[in-house]
């Protein structure tokens, strides 16, 4: 029953004083009550996109108001049967991106009315740990920046929770996909890098369960031995400042001397490659040595800097990514799809190139490119 309209301003006073008496919070049937009309109408104004005229709109909002209400999306889950959050998982190793992921995920989300919860992990084999955590919080979908096995996989079907994976590819899945071909990657830069002239290349990779440095490492292992060129030299580390000069010190002492070319799997790596081989051991970038990283995040771009590396194309894939979790949200029969996104080569000064034109990923055979020397 519709209850009987008076002063929306003398129905609220009379409203406020009942519930400072009481101690409890304002509910939409305050809200109903004060407005004088229904509590579903009150529900109605505050979805998008339910039908409501204008005038009960009005009422409804100056009552809102006048009585500082806001909705519970505690108990409107209940109704709905969806809390509207979207878990990320995430990994510190997105090091620099991370800001930019989380920032982009937000934004391509919040339009269809899902928000972020945010599970930040410290490494790649942690995902499988908090999988009783995001059962508990009742998300609607998870985005996972983490590589996950298939035990895991198998526990979202079993619960029901729409995922996606994001920027790695889990080959032995059916799992929806967003990622850039980091391994099309690695083989570009080795082709750019080859093209120009060099012969002996050394690796700086990320951590071992890293699933994004190994596809980076075997795009370029692959791309080499297409070339007929020396297998590179491979050190691990994290993805982070100090590995990049430990790396750069360790493939000199084992390659017994300067090679053409090293390719660091983040561009945090290169960075601090970079600063060992001109500050501290003197060695001329790129006249002696060329320096390449992948991820093309901001400080690359410094003019200390001006990096060598690939951009990965973030807000398209992030875009992508929102794109696919509301739809399998609303659609969870949808068949597994994966979306690969290819990136962008960023010249810089870091390496020695062929002159801008030329082709990315030219045909040449090992006397060729030889011969460019």
């Amino acid at each position: 029953m519709t209850p009987p309209k008076r002063p929306i301003e003398a129905s609220a006073a009379s409203q406020l004083a009942e519930l400072a008496a009481q101690s409890r919070r304002v509910t939409s049937y305050d809200v109903a009550l004060v407005a004088g009309v229904s509590q579903s109408a009150v529900s109605r104004c505050f979805k998008p996109g339910a039908s409501v005229s204008k005038s009960t709109f009005a009422r409804v909002m100056k009552a809102a108001a006048l009585l500082d209400y806001v909705p519970n999306a505690a108990a409107r889950s209940l109704i709905t049967r969806r809390t509207n959050m979207v878990a990320v998982l995430i990994t510190h190793r997105a090091n620099l991106y991370y800001p930019e992921l989380l920032s982009e995920l937000s934004q391509q989300l919040t339009p269809h009315g899902k928000r972020v919860l945010l599970f930040p992990l410290s490494g790649e084999a942690e995902a499988a740990r908090v999988l009783g955590d995001l059962w508990q919080f009742q998300v609607d979908g998870v985005i996972a920046a983490a590589h996950l096995p298939a035990t895991a996989v198998a526990e979202f079907r079993r619960h029901r929770v729409p995922l996606v994976v994001f920027n790695r590819l889990l080959d032995d899945h059916a799992v929806h996909t967003v990622s850039c071909d980091h391994r099309a990657a690695g083989r570009m830069l080795a082709a750019r890098l080859a093209a120009a002239g060099h012969r002996q290349f050394g690796i700086i990779t990320g951590s071992k369960d890293s699933v994004v440095a190994v596809a980076r490492q075997q795009g370029v292992a692959e791309q080499l031995a297409e070339l007929g060129l020396p297998a590179p030299l491979v050190v691990s580390g994290e993805f982070d400042y100090h590995s990049g000069a430990t790396g750069l010190k360790t493939l000199i002492a084992r390659h017994g001397g300067i090679p053409d070319a090293i390719i660091c799997a983040s561009d945090v790596l290169a960075i601090g490659c970079l600063d060992c081989a001109r500050h501290e051991l003197g060695i001329d970038v790129p006249g002696q040595l060329s320096v390449a990283g992948l991820d093309a995040v901001e400080p690359s771009n410094w003019l200390s800097y001006n990096l060598t590396t690939l951009r990965q194309p973030m807000a398209r894939m992030a875009a992508a990514a929102a794109r696919q979790i509301c739809q399998l949200i609303d659609r969870p029969e949808l068949a597994a799809a994966r979306q690969l996104f290819d990136a962008q080569f960023i010249e810089g000064t870091t390496a020695r190139l062929l002159p801008a034109g030329a082709p990315v990923s030219p045909p040449f055979s090992l006397p060729q490119a030889l011969a460019i020397m």
